[in-house]
């Protein structure tokens, strides 16, 4: 049980606790019962949430007991947006997406020993309480002036916000007194974002039942320009491997920056403070070389998706800029890539020539361009230098699933689909 928490500082896991010295006495005198709870707000958990079950593998092998909470009912209402009323989902696509974040945290951690994880479903207890028990044994612990204090509800205030978010933080902390309750449960983790939220809960427990609970936060890991990590123009980096691929999510860490790898190694990776510190000493002395942003692709990758996926991911990396060959990548993979390069689609082979699938696939500007690179000798067709500025794509060429990869130079690469 000991220097857990010395374990969780080096690693830039703990942002804020409620009595820093209390809680490592907590830790250190026993098996804990602590929680984590994840709204299914979307069909997946996305990159932000893997923190948190990071966090929970690294107190579960410290000898503490998680349970990990898949909020069915408080995923029906929203933690309150700052800037925007939720839309809410139906309770069927709830419900379904409960499911899959089941199945999801399920992977990160173990169900077996002493400290085992135990899965809780919120719906299953705040689904029978009436309207006016939670008034009486839950509301009346809450004073309106300091909900209306929270950051997030003050922000709210001009433009609105429904009292079904502004409730949201009662449900939440009913959620950790009812674990506290019925399961031992002393201490909540989650995001620094959730730290109102998560005080909320102890306080509700001190005032209900006068015992002692802790909160432990997170810091929300931000890329150096100040947006949200796991975010991207297109959306979150999502667990799910059908809504991000193993390639796209191998590639976005292969591209963290100098200036923040060291810190993401920190958090996600399993090596220890050594190695971590010498990854960081080759960015500042060989940048070039990236192998900090290399270590941290495999390792996060490897947890995530699994070491056979993180391998057809860079190998097809590797393929992709001529050190592979592209006809050995699978199909799904080859998708994957595609779909990274922005595919464009065309419909049939009839009097497409190479130039015109490097015009088609934005490699080149204009046809008379990709003309100019054959003729230079920098045009390559599925990584086969192409030589004659008139050469047409043939059916040989197509790669599994119709695509061809063309590439001018070194680095700049597109792909085509044909008749789909």
């Amino acid at each position: 049980m000991t220097g857990v928490l010395d374990e969780l500082k080096w690693r830039g896991l703990l942002a804020e606790s409620t009595d820093e010295a209390a809680l490592a006495e907590h830790l250190e005198s026993g098996p804990v019962s602590f929680y984590v709870g994840f709204d299914p707000t979307a069909p997946s958990l996305h990159f932000g949430n893997l923190v948190q079950l990071i966090l929970v593998r690294h107190l579960q092998a410290a000898g503490h007991k998680p349970y990990l909470l898949v909020g069915g009912a408080t995923g029906l209402i929203g933690d309150p947006r700052q800037t925007a009323e939720r839309v809410l989902n139906p309770i069927d696509l709830v419900h379904g997406w409960v499911e899959r974040i089941r199945e999801q945290v399920s992977r990160y951690v173990s169900f077996e020993g002493d400290n085992g994880a135990t899965l809780v479903n919120n719906f299953d207890w705040t689904s029978q309480m009436s309207p006016i028990d939670f008034l009486r044994d839950i509301g009346k612990h809450f004073s309106v002036n300091r909900m209306l204090a929270r950051d997030v509800v003050r922000n709210r205030l001009e433009s609105g916000i429904s009292y079904t978010e502004f409730s949201y933080v009662l449900l939440q902390s009913m959620d950790f007194l009812h674990l506290f309750s019925e399961h031992g449960v002393t201490m909540q983790t989650g995001g620094s974002d959730q730290w109102g939220n998560l005080t909320a809960g102890v306080e509700l427990i001190r005032r209900s039942t006068g015992g002692k609970a802790h909160a432990l936060a997170t810091p929300l890991l931000t890329k150096s320009d100040g947006t949200k990590f796991g975010k991207t123009e297109g959306g979150s980096i999502w667990l799910d491997p059908q809504l991000t691929s193993p390639y796209a999510f191998h590639q976005f860490f292969l591209a963290a920056e100098d200036s923040t790898v060291g810190t993401y190694l920190r958090v996600f990776s399993p090596r220890g403070k050594e190695e971590i510190e010498e990854l960081e000493r080759q960015t500042l002395e060989a940048p070039h070389l990236r192998a900090a942003q290399k270590a941290l692709a495999d390792d996060v990758t490897d947890l995530v998706h699994g070491v056979a996926e993180r391998q057809a991911a860079v190998a097809a990396a590797d393929a992709l800029f001529g050190r592979g060959v592209l006809g050995e990548l699978p199909e799904a993979t080859l998708r994957a890539v595609a779909h990274e390069l922005k595919v464009v689609d065309v419909p049939s082979l009839d009097g497409l020539t190479v130039a015109g699938a490097l015009q088609a696939s934005g490699v080149v500007p204009s046809l008379s361009a990709g003309r100019r690179a054959i003729a230079e000798g920098g045009a390559y067709l599925n990584n086969t230098k192409v030589l004659d500025a008139d050469a047409t794509v043939e059916a040989d060429d197509l790669l599994p699933g119709g695509y061809v990869i063309v590439r001018r130079g070194k680095r700049t690469v597109g792909a085509v689909r044909v008749g789909s």
